[in-house]
């Protein structure tokens, strides 16, 4: 192997940082140049790197049908199958399959329903895949192509433009800088300015401008990918699964009890024959265990997936229902879940500094300083702050535009007024207007009051947006003009959706406490929780996952600052699926709510995953319920429906475990006193009867629970042995009473 392949296994292996050296040493460590790739590099690159594109794992359907016969339920069914085929070839009577065939049917209906709730949840994995650009336009044998992003490895050059998804991992070349929107990667609401020899993500979307770059990652190494493989590896064991475990393994040790206090009497004590016992034990068997359990609690759970439905919350694993009933802790992104992801200006809060200018003037003057065509997001606000967006020009007449650049940091319009007169009106980062007012004027009062207020807009997470104006004497567009005057400062924020401070009210109420989890800045975070009411207890993720406590807290496991606080700032997906987790092991039944790529592996490590409307398909596709309504106020109605719905699986599971004491205690007690036979072929009519008449209580009246509910298995076994063992005496006693009279 030479040089240039060890060099490439290298990168592959990431021990190579490409996203902070100089341009230059990446073109050298990618052995490539910036005419881009041949034909022949591009297969050995293949080779090395792999297609850009996730992993696809693909799962045995057959085995995935016979996953769901494996478990405590399912083996005593399977039991007791086994146990009645044995018996359909008994010596004493003509062959008879009808006990084997019912269990049987029984135990392949039950696993049609699993099946199909599971293979409907979709593949999340796949969904992150879907988000990647299908074509991208890469320079190769010294020509523009058209190709599959699949086919990007590190070293090709591609060039980005308006409107494009960034398909892989890339450093920019020269030329101007663009703005990048990362939202659905980083949760900044904001898109962000990359020039020359910036790095740009794979999945995030060029807002403005056009450039070239080099790839320098591609597939699950780019940013995008470690959040799909964070999605992809993560399994998620449904909390209600557990607890059918538990019921059936109650059920099976009343079984198992009853049916050695039976063998010990028919064999031992009334010398009965095989056949005869075995019989009898069937009877325990198939009575005993609940084997509609996962049937009638699935219908339940399907009724209320219809009913959510029809309130705005598409269910995709129907047992999440079951824990949202329980959930005690909301995690919920902020770009987009509890605000708009569309800036405005707090039009209450805009600084006026020029004399005879009103608030509504000022806004005038940006909204003139703002391009009404191919739009950033601060353009966008402003222009939206007008009446109609028409009159931005209206009685003026454009002389020329200056967008926004790095250097000067503000857009400014000259233009010539109704009388012929030329005038400048200028928006941008404040401290540029402040400089020209310190060489024009020396005001230094009128600086200090400028900075004074960027503080305290800034400590309320508030970005500041200068206007100034300018006159032009001589009508020359390229003259330097006047002096300028500083107008005014208006706030930007990402404001909170409508709904959202009711729906952080009634959530508490319920007794589910909400935390933020954002990528934004704290500052911002502290403000849109100070206007949600949710509280401003909020740190930056390095001091919640313990790289660097905040003062004071220093004392306090990390567990502990992460349960107490109200939110989370500048996090990243890795941080947020710790955060999760980690909530997860103080025993609290976690939500999260999310909409982009970064919210994925979050959504699916989550007790119960929340994709809001609007939301990319990453975000569906790890997901448990997906929103189909803007905002989060249709959680509580799901909050409720769910608790609902919890009541009748926890009246119909006392149901069931009642009934197992009554049959294992009542026909053992009737074989071992009164040696009293009954077929297993009517028992489990007996029970099929049973089962298919208390399906009625999936729409049973009941009242939601104020608090989130819990399996208080105990209270349940409880209850059921009391009522069970009272049914189990009545059904002995009617049996002595009958017998007694006949007699």
């Amino acid at each position: 192997m030479d040089d240039k392949d060890i060099s490439l296994e290298a990168i592959n292996k990431e021990t190579v940082d490409l996203e902070n050296i100089p341009v230059e040493e990446v073109f050298q460590k990618l052995n490539c140049t910036k005419e881009g790739l041949t034909g022949d590099e591009v297969q050995q690159r293949l080779q090395v790197f792999g297609h850009n594109k996730l992993e696809e794992k693909h799962e045995s359907k057959v085995l995935k049908f016979l996953s769901f016969m494996w478990n405590p339920l399912s083996w005593v069914m399977e039991a007791a199958a086994i146990m009645a085929i044995a018996l359909a070839h008994g010596d004493d009577k003509p062959t008879d399959y009808h006990d084997f065939v019912g269990i049987i049917l029984l135990l392949i209906i039950n696993s049609t329903i699993s099946f199909i709730e599971e293979n409907n949840a979709g593949n999340a994995a796949a969904a992150l895949m879907a988000r990647l650009a299908p074509k991208a336009k890469i320079l190769r044998d010294g020509k523009w192509n058209e190709e599959d992003a699949a086919e990007l490895v590190p070293g090709d050059i591609i060039s980005i433009k308006l409107g494009d998804i960034i398909p892989a991992d890339a450093r920019l070349l020269e030329g101007d800088p663009l703005k990048i929107d990362q939202s659905a990667l980083t949760g900044e609401s904001l898109p962000v300015t990359r020039g020359p020899g910036g790095v740009i993500y794979s999945g995030s979307t060029c807002k403005q401008g056009e450039l070239e770059a080099i790839v320098i990652a591609t597939g699950v190494h780019t940013f995008f990918g470690k959040a799909a493989h964070l999605v992809d590896s993560t399994t998620h064991v449904g909390h209600f699964q557990k607890v059918l475990t538990s019921i059936g393994n109650f059920c099976i040790c009343s079984i198992a009890v009853g049916m050695l206090i039976e063998i010990i009497a028919i064999y031992g004590f009334q010398q009965r024959s095989y056949r005869t016992g075995i019989d009898n034990l069937l009877v325990l068997l198939i009575g005993g265990i609940p084997i509609a359990m996962p049937t009638v609690l699935s219908v339940t759970m399907a009724i209320g997936s219809h009913r959510l439905s029809q309130q705005g919350a598409i269910t995709k694993r129907m047992t999440a229902i079951e824990e949202m009933a329980g959930m005690d802790v909301l995690c919920s992104d902020k770009t987009g879940t509890l605000t708009l992801n569309k800036l405005t200006v707090d039009k209450s809060m805009i600084e006026v500094f020029a004399k005879g200018v009103q608030q509504d003037d000022v806004v005038l003057m940006a909204a003139r300083a703002s391009r009404l065509e191919n739009q950033d997001a601060i353009d966008a606000a402003i222009v939206a702050m007008l009446a109609d967006p028409k009159e931005a020009r209206a009685e003026v007449t454009e002389v020329h535009f200056l967008p926004f650049n790095p250097t000067d940091k503000r857009t400014a319009l000259t233009y010539l007024d109704n009388s012929g007169k030329m005038h400048r009106v200028s928006k941008g980062a404040p401290e540029q207007f402040v400089q020209i007012l310190n060489l024009a004027y020396n005001r230094a009062d009128i600086a200090n009051k400028v900075h004074g207020i960027i503080d305290k807009f800034a400590e309320r997470g508030l970005r500041s947006l200068g206007i100034a104006r300018q006159d032009v004497p001589d009508n020359n567009k390229e003259s330097s003009g006047g002096p300028w005057e500083f107008v005014g400062l208006l706030p930007l924020f990402d404001p909170p959706r409508h709904d959202s401070a009711e729906t952080i009210r009634r959530a508490l109420d319920l007794g589910v406490g909400v935390k933020m989890i954002t990528g934004d800045q704290l500052a911002i975070a502290k403000e849109t929780g100070r206007r949600l009411g949710m509280g401003t207890n909020m740190y930056p993720s390095s001091s919640l996952l313990g790289e660097s406590k905040g003062t004071g807290f220093e004392s306090l496991p990390v567990d502990e600052l992460i349960e107490n606080a109200d939110g989370f700032a500048g996090v990243f997906p890795e941080h947020k699926y710790e955060i999760v987790k980690k909530l997860q092991a103080k025993k609290h039944i976690v939500g999260m709510t999310g909409d982009g790529v970064n919210d994925a592996p979050a959504l699916k490590i989550a007790d119960i995953g929340i994709a809001v409307a609007d939301s990319t398909d990453a975000a569906r596709g790890a997901s448990d319920i997906v929103l189909t309504e803007p905002g989060l106020s249709v959680i509580i109605s799901a909050v409720l429906t769910s608790r609902a719905i919890f009541q009748r699986m926890k009246n119909y599971t006392i149901y069931a475990v009642s009934i197992t004491i009554r049959i294992v205690m009542g026909f053992m007690l009737l074989t071992c006193f009164w040696e009293f036979d009954f077929p297993p072929f009517m028992i489990l009519i007996i029970a099929i009867l049973n089962d298919g008449t208390i399906m009625t209580i999936s729409k049973d009246r009941v009242k939601p629970s104020p608090v989130p509910d819990s399996w208080r298995l105990s209270e349940i076994f409880a209850t059921g042995i009391v009522l069970g063992g009272y049914l189990a005496i009545m059904t002995v006693i009617f049996f002595w009473s009958t017998s007694t009279y006949q007699a």
